[in-house]
């Protein structure tokens, strides 16, 4: 099925992305890494369709002070962190704002590890072939801070797919991973979305229970 705009909702979305995945179905070295919340519901359409596992990748974006939407880095389980140095310069941001904002996702990123996960240790991406998901990108900051938070465990490969994102944000993605799926890629972009007909906010219930579908069928 193709990509429609605007797109129904998430679990529409992954499951258009999961047909042009289909080259990874059946595969026990291909691991599907959601991003919460949002890249949850999509993720789950996605591995429920090729047959592959599900799990997290727990990342937190590093919102500006005054405009908290905009990113001006992300942080990812493992102490990594990536900032955006055009951002934080373009809006005079300090180094003791940065490291306050730091402390308050890190903070919810231990939450949402304990909460998500529970006792579930985590996925050895070692040799296998990483998929990262989300629910679109705007600036990519997060997505960028999950890939560093990949690569640190030699996976023998790693791709991205999102439905919807700006064609910069894209074109930056292509020199860090091998393979990127984003179907849509308008040059008008002011959210995520907008390009959704339904993009409620995904509550930790949700997540928690995709998770354990996918977790109790695999």
């Amino acid at each position: 099925m193709a990509m429609q705009v605007p797109i129904e909702n998430r679990e529409t979305a992954g499951k258009a992305l999961a047909e042009q995945l289909l080259h990874y179905r059946n595969r026990k070295d291909v691991i599907v890494l959601a991003l919460p919340r949002g890249g949850v519901p999509v993720a789950f359409e996605i591995a429920r369709a090729l047959k592959v596992n599900l799990d997290l990748l727990l990342v937190r974006k590093l919102g500006t002070p005054s405009f908290p939407e905009l990113a001006m880095g992300a942080i990812a389980s493992g102490d990594i962190k990536v900032l955006n140095p055009q951002v934080i310069q373009a809006y005079a941001i300090t180094q003791t704002q940065v490291e306050e904002v730091e402390a308050k996702e890190r903070a919810e990123l231990h939450r949402r590890q304990h909460a998500y996960r529970g006792q579930k240790p985590v996925p050895n991406l070692t040799d296998q072939i990483v998929v990262i998901v989300d629910d679109g990108l705007a600036t990519g900051a997060t997505m960028h801070a999950a890939i560093d938070a990949v690569r640190l465990q030699s996976p023998q490969k790693i791709v991205v797919a999102v439905p919807v994102a700006p064609p910069e944000t894209i074109d930056a993605l292509r020199d860090s991973v091998d393979e990127v799926v984003c179907p849509i890629q308008p040059h008008q972009f002011s959210s995520i979305g907008q390009w959704y007909q339904s993009f409620s906010q995904v509550s930790d219930e949700e997540v928690t229970q995709l998770l354990n579908l996918a977790w109790s069928a695999a």
